[in-house]
């Protein structure tokens, strides 16, 4: 914000900025992540490096695996492995998902086929297709992509057939009424409206497909983060093991963020 003043000796104003003060609640949050890391360099001051590797140590790991790699492998080649294997089968849900909740919602006899089967998949880990996708695709990198893509699969298609079904019937009565065509009421009104359920799904998709990354690449991979930690906790590497998961961490928070950016793009009415 800013006010505009007159010099004294002057008709030409000048404007003066206000700083802007930070909220309590911002404060909290830029202070937690450091106490965090106090407390957390404190405890493995207490229990010991062989319990619980501290941050400087870490950060120390970090480095000598960006320049030296792990198992002859650089560290930016691990991460590029686990974000394209997680891109890939994400992308791939998305592209699916999304016109089938759409359809489910939009069709009163395909939702009756269809939510039968996803009640019966909903509850099912994602983990537990492992051994048949290893059957049927092999170990090689489409049962990892297919894995990541279950994962996010269900989310998208059940939150987008959720914002579908919520939508008030006056709402799409109205647009009738008003001479809406079948195209002009889906991309005026529906899809729309249900915009922000599908990003909420696509929030969740992209969480459990960073995170389910892990087990996928437990089916003989030589590149990945989740390979990384695995490996590293076989030979007792604790520091690498550290390393892996707080850059999973990390990353995730960043894909989560670049997500919310898009959310608030695209559904910049949503809440208001």
């Amino acid at each position: 914000m800013s006010r505009t003043t007159v010099q004294p000796n002057s008709a030409i104003p000048v404007k003066v900025k206000r700083r802007k003060k930070l909220s309590p609640e911002r404060i909290v949050s830029v202070c937690t992540p450091l106490v965090m890391l106090i407390l957390w360099w404190m405890i493995s001051l207490a229990v010991g490096e062989k319990y619980l590797t501290s941050p400087g140590k870490i950060v120390t790991t970090i480095g000598v695996l960006f320049t030296d790699g792990y198992v002859g492998t650089n560290l930016t080649t691990h991460i590029v492995a686990s974000l394209f294997r997680t891109i890939g089968g994400y992308v791939l849900a998305i592209l699916l998902a999304i016109p089938i909740g759409l359809w489910m919602g939009m069709n009163k006899y395909v939702s009756a086929i269809l939510s039968p089967v996803f009640a019966v998949i909903r509850p099912i880990p994602a983990i537990a297709f492992l051994p048949l996708f290893i059957m049927w695709f092999g170990i090689g990198e489409v049962a990892r992509v297919m894995l990541i893509f279950m994962s996010a699969f269900l989310y998208i298609v059940l939150n987008t057939y959720s914002g579908v079904k919520t939508i008030p019937n006056g709402l799409i009565q109205a647009a009738k009424n008003l001479g809406a065509n079948r195209i002009q009421l889906f991309s005026k009104v529906i899809f729309p409206a249900t915009l922000p359920s599908i990003m909420t799904g696509l929030k969740a998709g992209l969480a459990v497909s960073w995170a389910i990354v892990v087990a996928a690449e437990l089916m003989a991979a030589q590149e990945g983060l989740g390979y990384m930690i695995m490996d590293a906790a076989t030979f007792f590497r604790m520091p690498v093991v550290y390393v892996g998961i707080v850059l999973i961490g990390l990353i995730g928070l960043i894909l989560e963020n670049i997500i919310s950016i898009i959310e608030k793009k695209s559904c910049h009415w949503s809440g208001k």
